[in-house]
């Protein structure tokens, strides 16, 4: 590890110690989920790759996040499976309660084969993003607490000026930074362009389990008021994870002060029954709270000459759908194989990208509108909520599952590849 000074602070560099340097460089923005997955595809495919994340370390904890169908072959293929199931949450299923903590409805892990409410892959954000991290930093080089500041491309590759002083030239930059993504709003344009506010707020953050919760979720939904809070188990079983959906029309808190949001979450969840007071009053020492709109991210297109997007950044289908993790899984493998199957130009690579991924991508999304619709508070002007029992909806889930396809991308570098194995063909269309 080399640490760099500068008058932003520190930027910590890790990783990056192979002697692989003939491949294309590639700068990806944002060390969560989507980047580190990105990363370990591109280096497998001979780039040499560098992460930025504007935070001093890896974000420990975050909500729960799930695998379903073609997202579990993702980390099959990456080889971590058995990593990623030791971490898992171990959720058995989950009961919908009353205000008396009665049990309304029961889910279980198996349903649907593993594919229904409660995945049979569900890990904390935390721990994915570490696993990622220590499967790939031997190999990628990771610069904490630092940023983009600026970028400049032409035809042959794209000028970086980090904040903390350093300028570097790369062949390709791809944003996977969020929701809130600094370098979409760079490169193309303002975040009102692009996010769609769903109507509701989220929040979460974790507690210590002194509610009695085993191995299943637990959701109390007042449905007169929109509102609803949630017990959900983790590894460690002296905690639990607690999550808060709250209708709001807008977002007048800056996402990034935790007092305001602290402040707005005790306010829209006043008076709201079941375990509500008891949870809440964890909100000041817990270390890891969180707290933001329920939105998407619409775009036409998810990349600009030698930039493109990936993950909540280029298509964020939001919590509401429960694949956020599964299309950034899925894209990143995508991503990775297009660019190398296309010898690395950006024109190909990105626009095959997107035509594999877009129809996944938009069933993902219709599925966040559809639950965040079916949260909305009953009134004489409110339009009325889906039909998820529809034989329609259940074709729209296997589309928002498995409506993909992984490409073998055969004849495509790959350094993972058994010894001695054969790769000739061209990439699968």
């Amino acid at each position: 590890m080399s640490v760099d000074d500068s008058d932003q602070g520190r930027a910590i560099r890790t990783g990056g110690h192979g002697t692989r340097m003939s491949g294309p460089r590639v700068l990806v923005a944002g060390a969560s989920i989507a980047g580190p997955a990105l990363a370990h595809w591109l280096s497998r495919r001979g780039a040499e790759v560098t992460v930025v994340e504007r935070a001093p370390e890896l974000r420990p904890g975050g909500q729960a996040v799930d695998a379903r169908g073609v997202a579990r072959e993702a980390i099959g293929r990456m080889g971590l499976d058995a990593a990623v199931r030791a971490a898992c949450t171990d959720t058995a299923g989950a009961h919908t309660v009353d205000a008396d903590g009665q049990v309304l409805e029961t889910f279980h892990a198996d349903d649907d084969g593993g594919d229904g409410f409660i995945a049979d892959i569900e890990i904390l954000r935390g721990d994915l993003s570490r696993l990622l991290y220590d499967d790939t930093r031997d190999d990628v080089e990771y610069v904490f607490g630092d940023r983009i500041a600026d970028l400049a491309q032409d035809a042959d590759g794209v000028d970086v000026v980090f904040a903390g002083g350093d300028r570097r030239r790369f062949d390709l930059v791809v944003g996977a930074d969020g929701l809130h993504s600094e370098l979409r709003a760079m490169v193309f344009g303002p975040h009102e362009r692009f996010l769609r506010h769903l109507g509701h707020m989220l929040a979460f953050y974790s507690v210590p389990n002194e509610f009695g919760l085993d191995r299943r979720l637990l959701e109390y939904q007042d449905r007169e008021s929109g509102r609803s809070v949630l017990l959900r188990p983790i590894q460690d079983a002296t905690r639990a994870m607690a999550m808060f959906y709250f209708p709001s029309a807008g977002f007048d808190v800056d996402h990034r002060d935790v007092a305001a949001q602290k402040v707005l979450l005790r306010e829209r969840m006043a008076g709201l029954g079941w375990l509500t007071p008891d949870i809440l009053a964890h909100l000041d020492d817990t270390p890891d709270f969180y707290l933001d709109q329920v939105a998407q991210v619409v775009m036409d297109r998810w990349s600009s000459g030698r930039v493109g997007l990936l993950g909540d950044a280029a298509f964020s289908s939001s919590p509401m759908s429960g694949q956020g993790t599964g299309l950034a899984l899925v894209g990143a493998y995508v991503l990775a194989g297009e660019l190398a199957a296309a010898g690395w130009d950006p024109d190909a690579g990105f626009a095959r990208y997107e035509a594999r991924m877009r129809s996944f991508v938009e069933a993902n999304q219709e599925i966040g509108r559809l639950n965040a619709r079916s949260r909305d508070v009953p009134g004489p002007d409110t339009e009325p909520g889906p039909d998820f029992a529809g034989e329609w909806f259940m074709e729209l889930v296997g589309r928002a599952i498995n409506g993909v396809e992984l490409p073998d991308y055969a004849g495509v570098p790959d350094s993972a590849a058994p010894a001695g194995s054969a790769i000739t063909s061209s990439a699968k269309p």
